[in-house]
């Protein structure tokens, strides 16, 4: 499976971005999908996950509210909105995919990672 990411730039605090993520191959229903993101110094952390099926999603606690994960498995698209943006959220953000239905917050349980995408909230 190969991840490729869309959507970064810049926008003021307060505003809003729409990443997605594009997947190759025939398979992609079988993968939860998970976004994380990294900031300079920083570890990668989990954002937002999304079961297999569209109906099971997570995210950290500090963007419940404000980012919605999606995704269209006839599209292998996984999408995630972000709204009322906030500098903290400055960052590169990756999509990756898990095989198999659960939503995991480890980065080291996702099997493909995209290129990753910037980010960056001005206050």
């Amino acid at each position: 499976v190969q991840l490729v990411e869309s959507g970064g730039g810049l926008v003021q605090a307060g505003g809003s971005l729409r990443l997605s993520c594009a997947a190759s191959g025939r398979t992609f229903v079988n993968y939860a999908m998970g976004w994380f993101r990294q900031a300079p110094g920083k570890e990668r952390e989990f954002v937002a996950g999304i079961g297999m099926l569209n109906g099971n999603t997570r995210y950290r606690d500090s963007v419940q509210g404000r980012f919605t994960i999606s995704r269209d498995n006839a599209e292998n698209t996984v999408y995630l909105q972000m709204d009322t943006l906030k500098p903290e959220d400055t960052a590169v953000y990756y999509c990756a995919a898990d095989w198999g239905g659960s939503i995991r917050y480890d980065v080291n349980s996702y099997d493909y990672w995209g290129q990753g995408t910037q980010v960056t909230v001005s206050s």
